[in-house]
Order: C-alpha cells, then structure tokens, then sequence
C-alpha cells in the first residue's frame, strides 16, 4: 500500500480506502464488516469512511462495534463521517449545516461510532440556507472542543469551497482541507478547471468516492441488475436507470479488453485509472463481501501499468468531457 498526503495536510491516507455507504447495515451485517475492514486494514488501509446519514445512522453503529472487536491502536487508522441529511425531521435537524445541528449532530455520531473524535468530517452537501460563515466558525469550534481533527466538504462547488477557504483564513479558523466528490469514469466534473484554484492554490485534498459507478463499471449489470447487488437493493430504486443504461453499458463492455490486456478486472483498472490522477488523496471503495475487498486492493498492482497510451484508449471509450 501507497499512502499520500492530504492535500497539503500533514495527514496520510492509503490510496485505497474503504467506505460504509449502502453496504455497511444494509447489506452487510457485523460479522462481515468486521471481515471486510479487518481484510481492508492488513492490506494497509488506514481510511474508513462513513456518514450519520448512511443506513439512518445504523452505519456509524456498525462500524463502530467492529472498530471495538477489531482493537487496532487509535493511532494507526483514520475515521470520517459527514453530516448535512439529518435524522430526525425537525426544521433545524436535516438538510441544514446550522450551527446547532452540527454542534448536536456530532455528538451523535461519535456515540453511535464509540470514538473519542473523528479524523475527519465532512459537510456532506452545501447548504444555501446557511451563511458559509455560521457553518465555518461551527466546524472551527467542533475541531476546537477535539471532536474532529480536520474538516472538509463533500459535493461542494469550486466557488462555496474558496468562500469558506477565505472566511476561515480573514479570521484565522480550521478552514476545509479536502473535498469528497463522486469520481469514476463517467463523471469527472468536480476535477474540472474551475476547481483548479481549489486543489492546486490551495492545496485541497480529494477523498473520491463511487469510482466504480455503483458497481457499473465491474461489468456485473451488463446482463442485468444482478438479484444480490446493490442495484437490487430496496430504496435505491433511482440507481437502476444508471445501472441500465444501454450507453453506459456499452461503454463498459468496450473498456473489457482493455482490462484484459493489462490482466485485470474491470473493477481494478476503473480503480487505478483514479489514481492517475495526482490531485486524488484516496479512493474509497465499497464491498459487500470480503473477496471484493481482496479484489480491490489488487487495483494497486496495475497503476503503474497504465501507460499514455492506455489512457489515450480509456479516453477514446469514455470521452474526456466531464
């Protein structure tokens, strides 16, 4: 396993990583996420993802009782969790980065989690409701009272991400140090030119998630949502257009022979294809069963592999648009 820093923070991350949303509860009961973070963790992982609003929060609950069973040293692993959905209905608890739900919310998450802090947490989503300056000063005073040690965002644009970079440096707070956003073949966008300050200026990390498009580009929807896939899973019946899409599919079976010429899976060459690009901190990648997780970490063998001309094919099937 390789690690990388943060952006410019001075915390590293594995370059794989692995994530809790859809699986961690909802597919996966404790016993085999204790055996997927424990496959993750000897393969070097030191990055597990997660958010108070995956599985209602029944996914920081999880996690944390297998972090328990698992006993590793505090100091060797990293823990993320995101905030913004809420789980309870009232007008200041969801869809909000007020400063009370933030202030209150982490709280909840730390017990569900039975972690002392988080290494990271994010806002899960912008909140226009919000001034950037009362959610900013809210991250700052939860970094302050050691409940997180660093902040960031996740599926912010560009311009919300310099805004709260600017209020936090004019007051001298804990200002965002990375971002979370969708990464994989077929979006690309939040690496586009106008997060070039972001990353490049300011020295932004990036913790990318669905590099593998919910499970699209493994190949394994090419014939149909598969009965045990996360494309069958009940409430996430809005994934099945993309799962199904017949452009999409087709451009999953050209990237096929790709794939087999350097002797991979599609699912590891979708994953070493994200690690090309510099500005990545890590990618986050989901399982549902422990031979995935075995599967993934191998992505690590074909990143060096990948030469300009491969790249040039990748982008001949995928575009290079965003």
């Amino acid at each position: 396993m390789n690690y990388r820093h943060l952006g410019k923070a001075g915390i590293q991350v594995s370059e794989l990583s692995l994530g809790s949303w859809v699986t961690f509860h909802t597919q996966s009961g404790i016993d085999s996420v204790t055996a997927m973070m424990s496959a993750a963790y000897e393969a070097g992982v030191n990055f597990f993802d997660n958010a108070e609003g995956y599985a209602h929060g029944k996914s920081e609950e999880i996690m944390g009782a297998a972090l328990k069973k698992l006993g590793w040293r505090r100091g060797s692993y990293l823990v993320s969790t995101k905030l913004y959905w809420g789980l309870n209905e009232g007008p200041n608890e969801q869809n909000t980065l007020n400063r009370k739900y933030l202030l209150e919310s982490i709280d909840g998450s730390l017990k569900r989690l039975d972690l002392d802090y988080v290494d990271l947490l994010f806002c899960h989503r912008p909140d226009p409701t919000t001034p950037v300056e009362e959610t900013v000063w809210a991250m700052h005073t939860i970094i302050e009272r050691g409940k997180a040690l660093y902040w960031g965002t996740s599926e912010w644009e560009a311009a919300d991400i310099l805004s709260a970079i600017d209020i936090a440096e004019r007051h001298h707070l804990h200002k965002p140090v990375v971002e979370q956003p969708v990464y994989n073949l077929f979006q690309r966008h939040r690496f586009g030119p106008e997060y070039e300050r972001v990353y490049r200026d300011h020295g932004y990390g990036a913790t990318t998630w669905s590099p593998l498009a919910s499970g699209l580009l493994t190949g394994k929807y090419n014939q149909g949502i598969p009965k045990d896939s996360r494309g069958a899973v009940k409430g996430l019946d809005w994934l099945q257009k993309e799962l199904t899409d017949a452009d999409r599919l087709s451009r999953v079976s050209a990237l096929e022979p790709v794939a087999r010429s350097l002797g991979a899976t599609l699912a590891q060459l979708s994953l070493a294809w994200c690690l090309q690009n510099s500005l990545v901190s890590t990618v986050i990648t989901g399982a549902s069963r422990v031979e995935q997780v075995h599967e993934n970490m191998k992505a690590l063998d074909f990143v060096d592999r990948i030469t300009p001309g491969l790249m040039n094919e990748i982008d001949r099937i995928f575009g290079t648009g965003q």
